[in-house]
């Protein structure tokens, strides 16, 4: 009686994020009831192992006992301090510190949000303010990648290079451009990482030259493309990339919503190849979906440049009411001890792992390409492996993925190309991995005998 209730009162009332509103209606919510480690229980009492980590972000697992004693400790003591007035509180200005220290040397000023969305957002307003300051009010453009996510608020789901995020929202917005994928496995020209590479820098360098480097304010990227279907780039395209944008006199900044604090094996993703960008952007494993939490990172050149914009005793506009919040910076410190304590090498041995079994899915006459970076990882899915043709949109191939991942016990993210992404918690076991990755062939080996694939 209670999980039907639910379901009718979320019916009625809850308005879920990224849904089909009326399929939501028709079919109902998925109550999910209790969780530890590396797995969920539903209100029906299923168990399933979370191959997705919520949304990308309980990267320290469920039901750390420390974790949930530091927000209630700090709950008692001081359940919110503002960051206006001139006001602070010990956990946000040590958390704020130890970010400094783990990041990039070129980033060592933070400001703290409520997730990645409004992370996109600081940093979009930062650059333009920062633009101004220095006399260059015509310096705004951005330019992202295509397939790229940045978020889904007014400013952010405009650079996120989707249409699902955009269609029906008048975006993109007139400053808002894009250039191709390094996509290894779709890249017109081809699977080599040296082309690959060349023509990201090509492409940026056309751009900026068809927008007029005056006019162009900054370049963003992901590490990974997450939601444009776990795009893995060649290495060496980081590097490139940054150094395009140092002869091009535009800012380059690395969204590390989703590949920040281990997720595909250093505590940055920006580590693997001694990036120094100079603005980044953090949220989900920082606090492990435990509770909200987001950072914009700025380098101090920036910084001063903010600082000293305005005259004397002026504010800089730009705040929220939950920046710094005392709560989840306690949190925050105690899953980045976790992670120093063990999770993120835990993390390393198990993606190396990950990356050995699903090697065994290339071979499946519904796989056309296995990609994967530390316990991130992306399973595309085709019905012609020479043509790379995609499952028909009719198949709703990645519902039906799912739903028969569901019923073998694991929660998967399927995206609606028919690309499967994997995300598992660091303290995912060597075991468990190989309960993913058979859990998940039996999922394959299922949507295989639907005849509508062969047909």
């Amino acid at each position: 009686m209670l999980s039907n209730s639910l379901v009718d009162q979320d019916r009625a009332h809850l308005i879920h994020p990224v849904v089909s509103l009326r399929t939501h209606e028709r079919r109902g919510v998925t109550v999910l009831h209790s969780a530890k480690g590396c797995e969920v229980t539903d209100a029906s009492g299923r168990v399933l192992l979370d191959g997705f980590a919520g949304l990308w972000c309980v990267n320290t697992g469920y039901g750390h006992e420390s974790i949930v004693e530091a927000a209630a400790e700090q709950m008692r003591r001081l359940p919110y301090a503002t960051g206006y007035f001139h006001f602070g509180s010990e956990p946000a200005i040590r958390l704020a510190a130890k970010l400094a220290r783990l990041a990039p040397p070129s980033l060592d000023h933070v400001f703290f949000t409520l997730g990645g969305s409004d992370a996109v957002d600081t940093v979009i307003r930062m650059v333009w303010y920062y633009n101004n300051a220095l006399g260059r009010p015509q310096k705004k453009q951005f330019i992202s990648l295509e397939r790229g996510y940045h978020g889904s608020s007014s400013n952010g789901a405009g650079l996120t290079a989707l249409r699902l995020f955009q269609d029906g929202f008048d975006l993109p917005r007139q400053w808002q451009h894009y250039i191709p994928s390094p996509d290894p496995y779709r890249h017109p020209e081809g699977p080599e990482p040296d082309r690959i590479i060349a023509a990201s820098v090509a492409a940026l360098r056309n751009k900026v030259r068809e927008l007029g480097a005056e006019n162009v304010a900054a370049f963003i990227c992901e590490p990974v493309q997450g939601s444009g279907g776990v795009i893995v780039p060649p290495r060496g395209f980081l590097p490139a990339m940054q150094q395009a944008c140092r002869e091009l006199g535009i800012l380059f900044i690395v969204d590390e919503v989703i590949t920040g604090f281990g997720r595909t094996g250093p505590m940055f993703a920006c580590e693997h190849e001694g990036i120094e960008p100079d603005m980044m952007t953090l949220a989900k494993g920082l606090t492990a979906g435990y509770i909200p939490m987001g950072a914009a990172l700025i380098s101090d050149e920036i910084y001063q440049v903010l600082a000293d914009a305005v005259p004397e005793g002026v504010p800089f506009g730009h705040g929220l009411t939950y920046s710094g919040h005392p709560v989840s910076a306690a949190v925050a410190l105690e899953v980045i001890r976790l992670y120093e304590d063990g999770l993120l090498e835990n993390g390393r041995v198990a993606g190396e792992h990950l990356a050995r079994r699903l090697a065994e899915l290339a071979d499946h006459p519904l796989v056309g390409h296995v990609r994967s970076l530390g316990l991130l990882a992306g399973i595309e899915l085709v019905v012609d492996k020479k043509t790379k043709q995609k499952p028909a949109p009719d198949l709703k191939i990645a519902e039906r993925a799912f739903e028969t991942a569901y019923r073998n016990g694991l929660i998967i993210r399927a995206f609606a190309d028919g690309t499967i992404g994997l995300a598992p918690p660091l303290c995912i076991t060597v075991g468990n991995i190989d309960q993913l990755v058979d859990k998940l062939m039996a999922t394959l080996d299922s949507l295989l005998e639907r005849r509508e694939l062969h047909q």
